[in-house]
Order: C-alpha cells, then structure tokens, then sequence
C-alpha cells in the first residue's frame, strides 16, 4: 500500500525504492520552503474568509506553518524524500503536528498551482536581489571612470589598434550593457509577478475561492486568466534564463578584456591579489581566475536555458512530470549570476589602471589615422581622396619603420598639398580625444556627461 503518501488512496503497492528517488525533487526544491509556507498561510486564509473552512482552522494552520518555517531555519526540520517534494514534506510534517486541520489546507488547490505560486514568488524575490547586484556592479563601473576620466586607452576593432578613446568611455560602455540588463529583469518581472493559485490541476476548483484575496495578500498586481495556462506556463522562468544568459554575456566579455589588459604584454590593468591565483609551478605567475571562471559559467547559464527550452518543446497542456525539471536550471542560474554579479563589482572596485602604459598604447598602430583623414576633409579634401592619401602614408611609415607621428611636414606634404604645419597638433591623442565632442562621443565632457546621467537615473 502507498497510504504513506498523502496521494496514495487508490495504489495498492508501494513505490519502487528506486522510483521514488528518481522522482523525488526536494533534494532541491526544499530551497522554495519560505515562498511555499508564505503561500499556504495566504491560502489559508482566504479559505477561512470564504468560509471554506473555520477561522479555528485557520489559526492552527497558521501557527502550524510558522513553527515549521521556524524548524527549516533552525535546521531542525527533516526532509524526506519519500515525502517527493517540499509541498508534501510541509503539508505532511503540519497535518501530524496540528492534526485534522491541517489536512484541509489544501483544499481548493493542486500542487500544480502550488509549485507555480512558489516559483513565481522565489524568482520574483531572486530577481530583486540580482537587479541590487547590478546596480553595484554599474557603481563600480562608474567609480572607476570617474576615476579616470583623462585616462586615454586605444580603442580596438578585430582586436587590432583602431582610435583612441578615453578608458571611461571603454567602461561606460559596459555600463549600458548591465543597464540593459537591468531593464530586461525589470519587465521580465512584469511577466513573474502574475499569481496562478486557484487554477487547480488545470480546470480550476469547485470552491467559491477569491483569488484576488490570494493575490493582494502576496502582493500579486495580477492573476493568471487561464487554469490551463498557470499550471503548464514556464515561459517568466524562460525569459529569466534568456535575460540571465545576455547578462553573463556581457560579464564573459568584460573578462575577457580583463584577462587581456591584465597580461604583462598590455599591463593595462592589474587585479587585485584577493581575485586572483598562483601556478602550482611557476613561481611568477599571477592568474586571473575569477573573470576565467566567470567567462567559463556563462556557457553553463546558456545550457540552463537551452534545457528548460529544451524540456518545454513537446509538453501537451497541461501539467507534466518533465516540468519538475524546470528547478535545478533556474535554481543553478540564480547561483551562478548572483556569484558572478558579486565577485565582479568587488573585483572592478579594487582594480588598479596602468594609465601611463594605456596612453603610451593610444598612440601606437597609426591610432590616430582617421583624424588625419578627416584633417584633409576640413582643408577641402574628399573624404574618399583624404582616405587614399593617409593609406600611402601609412604604408611609407611601415615600409620606413616609423610611427605616422614622425612624419615631418616635407614627407607629409609627398602624399598631399593640403597639409600644413598644424598638422601636428591635429594628430596628438589628446587632440582626438577632444575632437569627438558628439552625444556619446568619446570626449571627456560627453563622457562625464553620461557618468552624471547614469547617477542620476539611479
């Protein structure tokens, strides 16, 4: 007999050993504890308003749940697999402590609309959480430019020296990325923040339920408008991993300019000891484990959302057992981002910038060529003309092993009448810098601008 299990009533053999580790998720879903009590004490309630069940029911359920949530805190709760999941385990563990009451809690409920209720409320409380994380990594970032504001880097393409710019635009760039971010979370919140108890297994109940009530209690601005959706809808935690997978996006390819600029070839950067680690056999080595870690996870966030992805594809309405295997994808991304998140802001606060090595590097690899170019297209030049002539100057600098600031005014003057002798004050790194005076240019005062902006919109 399976009179064990609070479903057990019409099997007539028990569950295989085996089976029923198989199939068990609290191993991890007892993480969801907090949101599943919080959810049943709403539930609770709102039977009692309707007159579902007593209002001494109701108090006993109450209290019964709160010594419970006090039990998982204190670590003194024990969870048993053959109870499957945290629903079962709260449920079974309140009905031997309070009796007959608390086998009425779920009335009017499943543990499809259950388990949909607890994930909405964990991810919606997770995603809080990450936003705050964000917000201090974008505060780092933004320490940082403000810190070097005169700091001049170059600027690449391909990977190969293409302008000069200013390091605090380099990192203001990455500024707008996690705003981005952020506001992808924030309107995925919109889609977590919607209430599905009520909806039963998939058709409802017959209970003269207020699912409005539910939702005010649990601060839900909305409910669900179809049982069937509710309980068969992953679609908020797809959209979380998608979100989450950009995010760690942007963070694998900050660490890889980490990794880069802090190599002994560049030396643009140095990060601090506390994130990173020693070789086993060379004794110099100083390894920038924390932005290759994070680089390295984010192929595991993008295997999260290719397998919920991958687990929703073929699934009929409306709840299935695959469904249980939306958990450990969502509960591994949150880790991972939140870890990643951290790690990072602290890291981008401590790092040291090699300003000096940065400018040296701005004026290499004919960095300001274009400003040459666009010095001919002022002195009357068409600009595809001007191109011409500051590509053989370039090939003379490289054939003759020069740098393009070497040049004197008689050699300029071999690939083009238009030059003269301000010329020289027109190709410093400096004066390229000053130049892309546009709205998100990389002037210094557009740049500050957009540092002022960002604080003020937070």
């Amino acid at each position: 007999m399976s009179k064990d299990k609070l479903w057990g009533g019409r099997f007539t053999q028990p569950t295989d050993r085996f089976v029923e580790e198989f199939t068990a998720s609290i191993q991890f879903d007892k993480r969801l504890y907090h949101q599943d009590i919080r959810g049943s004490i709403a539930h609770a309630r709102m039977l009692g308003k309707q007159g579902i069940i007593s209002l001494d029911d109701v108090e006993n359920i109450v209290h019964g749940l709160q010594q419970i949530l006090h039990q998982i805190e204190a670590g003194s709760f024990d969870f048993s697999i053959s109870l499957e999941d945290i629903h079962m385990n709260i449920e079974a563990r309140l009905s031997a402590a309070i009796g007959e009451a608390g086998k009425r809690l779920h009335t009017g409920r499943s543990r499809n609309d259950q388990v949909a209720l607890d994930i909405r409320l964990y991810l919606r409380d997770e995603i809080i959480d990450i936003c705050t994380y964000i917000d201090l990594l974008i505060d780092a970032l933004l320490t940082q430019a403000e810190n070097n504001l005169d700091t001049i880097m170059p600027g690449f393409t391909h990977l190969q020296t293409a302008q000069p710019i200013l390091f605090a635009h380099h990192l203001m760039a990455y500024v707008e990325m996690f705003k981005r971010d952020r506001a992808r979370l924030d309107d995925c919140l919109k889609r977590v923040n919607v209430m599905p108890l009520g909806s039963g297994a998939l058709a409802g109940t017959t209970f003269p339920i207020d699912r409005e009530y539910v939702a005010e209690q649990l601060d839900f601005p909305l409910i669900t408008r179809n049982s069937l959706d509710a309980v068969s809808d992953r679609d908020f935690s797809l959209e979380f991993l998608a979100d989450a997978s950009i995010l760690m996006m942007h963070l694998s390819r900050f660490s890889e300019e980490l990794i880069i600029w802090s190599t002994s070839a560049f030396r643009f950067i140095e990060l601090s000891d506390s994130f990173c680690t020693g070789s086993s056999i060379m004794p110099q080595k100083k390894n920038p484990d924390v932005p290759e870690l994070v680089r390295g996870k984010t192929g595991r966030v993008y295997g999260n959302l290719i397998a919920l992805l991958t687990v929703m594809k073929s699934l009929p309405l409306a709840y299935n057992k695959d469904m249980q295997e939306d958990k450990e994808p969502l509960f591994d991304t949150i880790d991972t981002v939140k870890g990643s998140l951290k790690v990072f802001a602290d890291m981008i606060k401590d790092m040291k910038v090699y300003d000096d090595n940065m400018r040296q590097a701005a004026g290499e690899g004919f960095s300001t060529a274009t400003d040459v170019a666009d010095y001919l297209v002022r002195k009357g030049l068409p600009f595809r003309d001007a191109h011409e002539a500051v590509g053989n100057a370039v090939k003379y600098c490289v054939e003759n092993e020069m740098d393009i600031t070497e040049l004197s005014l008689a050699e300029w003057q071999l690939f083009s009448p238009y030059f003269d002798s301000d010329i020289f004050e027109a190709i410093t790194v400096d004066a390229c810098i000053h130049a892309r005076n546009v709205p998100g240019g990389t002037a210094r005062e557009r740049v500050w601008d957009e540092i002022v902006r960002s604080r003020e919109a937070k």
